[in-house]
């Protein structure tokens, strides 16, 4: 396995699938229908942060996407919503969206979500990505990794702590979380050695 920064122009219909597929669930009362949120994920997708792993024959098994005050994995903003959206349904999306953005941290490298595909699930893609987006915060000067993980997924957080993250704080939803599908969202951090 390989990981690498960036992804090629045909590579992303593929990386917007399987970002649909890990956080659709999550995301899918706000970019649904699926068919416009694929459009709108894969033009907003900016290879500038994200991670990729790849199999010896180069076939994607996984991306790491991080957050830097120049952008982010999925980066559209307003003006590419509405290319997918319309102007009146980008508009009520970016409000709702705002409410789950996580803000860019002078002190942490933030992580800003991982995925992997599932025929690669089990075989330690999304633990080597934590370890290159540890090597490129470490290389970016920082000391510290962040990440959010909802409630919802127990797998995740349990991957995060094999991984050396602790929880550093939980953030409830409150009623949005009939909206998003998740409770609360915990804020967990791991100190770079």
């Amino acid at each position: 396995m390989k990981i690498a920064p960036g992804f090629d122009q045909a590579e992303r219909k593929r990386i917007a699938e399987l970002y649909w597929d890990a956080f659709g669930a999550k995301l899918g009362r706000v970019l649904g229908p699926r068919r416009l949120a694929l459009r709108f994920v894969e033009r907003a997708l900016d290879p500038d942060h994200a991670l990729c792993a790849r199999d010896g024959d180069g076939t994607l098994l996984g991306v790491a996407g991080f957050k830097t005050a120049q952008g982010a994995l999925v980066s559209g903003g307003l003006r590419g919503m509405r290319s997918a959206y319309g102007e009146a349904g980008a508009l009520w999306r970016a409000g709702l969206l705002t409410l789950l953005e996580t803000d860019t941290d002078n002190r942490r490298f933030l992580i800003d979500g991982i995925f992997v595909a599932p025929e690669a699930r089990g075989r330690g893609v999304g633990s080597r990505l934590i370890e290159a987006l540890a090597q490129e915060a470490r290389q970016r000067g920082y000391v510290e990794i962040r990440l959010e993980v909802i409630d919802e997924n127990p797998r995740a957080r349990a991957l995060y702590e094999r991984r050396g993250f602790t929880a550093a704080g939980r953030r409830p939803l409150g009623p949005l979380r009939l909206l998003f599908g998740f409770r609360a969202a915990t804020t967990m951090i791991r100190r770079l050695g």
